[in-house]
């Protein structure tokens, strides 16, 4: 079995409503979020996904949520953009692509700060 990981980052504002601190407050993270893919059946070149193609894919979903203030997206209109919702909207998202052809999306990961992060998988 191979396992592949790709990284990117998005740059985006919440708050946490309900929340008894300072998150509930408006404020940004310049987050960082890894996708792990896994399979055991490579193409004719070798590889499991490309890492470009996986990237690319990934950074689309990303695009949507850059630079953008994440409470006022549909998707987190009755939910709060936390990463752990975040982790699972990407996970969402992603796994939609056609790349995975010989492989599977294993997890997402989402950092909110680089000693924190949450790890989706829909297993």
């Amino acid at each position: 079995m191979f396992e592949l990981t790709v990284k990117s980052e998005f740059e985006a504002a919440h708050q946490i409503n309900g929340y008894k601190g300072k998150c509930q407050r408006l404020h940004g993270h310049n987050w960082s979020v890894e996708a792990v893919v896994i399979g055991d059946k490579l193409d004719e070149l070798g590889m499991l996904v490309d890492f470009k193609m996986l990237k690319q894919e990934l950074n689309k979903v990303l695009d949507e949520l850059d630079h953008r203030y994440l409470n006022e997206l549909a998707m987190f209109k009755t939910k709060n953009p936390t990463a752990e919702n975040l982790a699972q909207y990407v996970f969402d998202k992603l796994s939609e692509s056609e790349i995975f052809s010989n492989s599977k999306l294993k997890a997402i990961k989402v950092y909110e700060s680089p000693k924190s992060c949450v790890t989706y998988t829909n297993q």
